[in-house]
């Protein structure tokens, strides 16, 4: 512990990173700086900053990363139209990999020894954190104080905090949070306490905090029209913004409608199951949208190559592998996929579905003088079709010759016939 003489802290100011500095301070007796990343939890964020001071911190960073958390991770991450396990898309995990990066800069700038983050050795947090930051920073030594201290309770925690003078929130002591959040521009998730029954349902109250229900949307739907270049959306309704202000708005504009929840059983990368969930209102408005957007200007094997791939891309980025060299080169190929990704797609919210209405390109792949039922003046020669099917049928019409001894089959005639005694 002794060779530690100064530590990068991942800091949100809450209890556990509050105790965290603390206990650096104590247990390491090394300068601790704090790091803060506003990636658009909606959070004021001041508070940390005098919380650190507070504790005798010299060095605070508080960093605004929306806009390259949205144009940097999140676009690239929805190119491919990841989803993990069919439903998540993700909100935490891509989170890690920039907050990864900031922690490692910060830590170059300022000679730092180590760098430490608040996460549990239960969740994949501690892997995404650690993995991004071994990745862009080899020699790295990294503290992870949950799985080296003892003070494995929230009761614990208190007491510490109580010991050494650091302010707690009223409502944390009194333990009426009855679950944990994580909140970025993207998502927030919701977690533990009374969500660890996964046979009980979520509360309204105090949860789902981005989206009304379903139930309370208007009863009238909202029309929009969403913009894409290279893949990536760049206006909304005409309007062009920066890539974290068209994430907001998407977010206002699902939340309004009830939007993207989602209640799921997930499979954590350390090997449990955990329970979490989530309100994704602006991410799944995206999704459906650029898929919209690609079924028009894509070719068909592209987009099954994409689909295919998707799973695997998945996994990486909620593993924590998004530095990895394999995430890395399958960016590459998604990224060529989306040079003609471009158009308008134009949809209805309602009632916490999102319903795509319409899609345009300059760049569409769609032949209208081909697929048409109407008279198409010679475009596509209908007997084609016949030699096609029996040629795709060639392999099943010779497999159903043979029976599964790989003789020929005979027919039923002539297998009576072989059952005959000979005269």
């Amino acid at each position: 512990m002794s060779q530690i003489k100064k530590v990068v802290l991942a800091y949100s100011g809450g209890l556990d990173t509050s105790v965290i500095l603390k206990w650096l301070q104590d247990e390491y007796k090394c300068e601790v700086v704090t790091f803060t990343a506003d990636i658009g939890q909606g959070e004021e964020l001041e508070p940390a900053r005098a919380k650190a001071k507070a504790a005798g911190i010299k060095s605070i960073y508080i960093d605004d990363l929306r806009e390259e958390f949205v144009r940097d991770f999140v676009f690239p991450m929805f190119r491919a139209n990841t989803v993990y396990e069919g439903e998540y898309l993700l909100g935490t995990s891509i989170a890690r990999p920039l907050i990864a990066k900031r922690l490692v800069e910060i830590a170059k700038m300022e000679k730092a020894d180590a760098i430490s983050h608040g996460a549990t050795g239960k969740g994949n947090d501690q892997v995404r954190f650690e993995l991004g930051a071994y990745a862009l920073m080899p020699g790295v030594k990294i503290i992870a104080p949950w799985r080296e201290w003892d003070l494995t309770s929230r009761e614990k925690l208190l007491a510490y905090a109580d010991a050494h003078g650091i302010p707690v929130d009223f409502k944390k002591r009194k333990g009426e949070s009855p679950y944990s959040m994580d909140a970025n521009l993207l998502h927030i998730s919701y977690e533990g306490g009374i969500l660890e029954d996964p046979a009980a349902a979520p509360p309204e109250k105090g949860m789902w905090r981005l989206t009304v229900s379903p139930e309370k949307a208007p009863n009238k739907p909202e029309h929009v029209e969403l913009q894409f270049e290279r893949g990536d959306l760049v206006a909304i309704n005409g309007e062009r913004m920066k890539a974290h202000e068209l994430l907001a708005e998407l977010n206002r504009l699902g939340g309004k409608h009830g939007v993207g929840r989602l209640d799921l059983v997930e499979n954590r990368y350390v090997g449990m199951k955990s329970r979490g969930c989530y309100e994704t209102p602006g991410g799944t408005i995206l999704l459906r949208a650029h898929r919209a957007i690609e079924s028009l200007t894509l070719d068909r094997e592209v987009a099954h190559l994409k689909d295919e791939l998707m799973p695997r891309y998945a996994s990486l980025v909620y593993n924590g592998y998004w530095w990895s060299p394999e995430r890395q080169a399958l960016q590459v190929l998604i990224d060529h996929t989306q040079e003609r990704v471009n158009g308008t797609v134009t949809l209805k919210l309602f009632k916490g579905n999102v319903i795509i209405t319409g899609r345009s390109s300059k760049d569409s792949l769609f032949d209208a003088k081909i697929v048409t039922f109407e008279e198409d003046e010679g475009a596509y020669d209908q007997a084609d079709a016949g030699g096609f099917i029996k040629l795709n049928a060639l392999r099943m019409r010779i497999a159903a010759g043979k029976d599964q001894t790989g003789r020929r089959t005979r027919s039923p005639a002539a297998s009576k016939a072989a059952r005959r005694p000979k005269s």
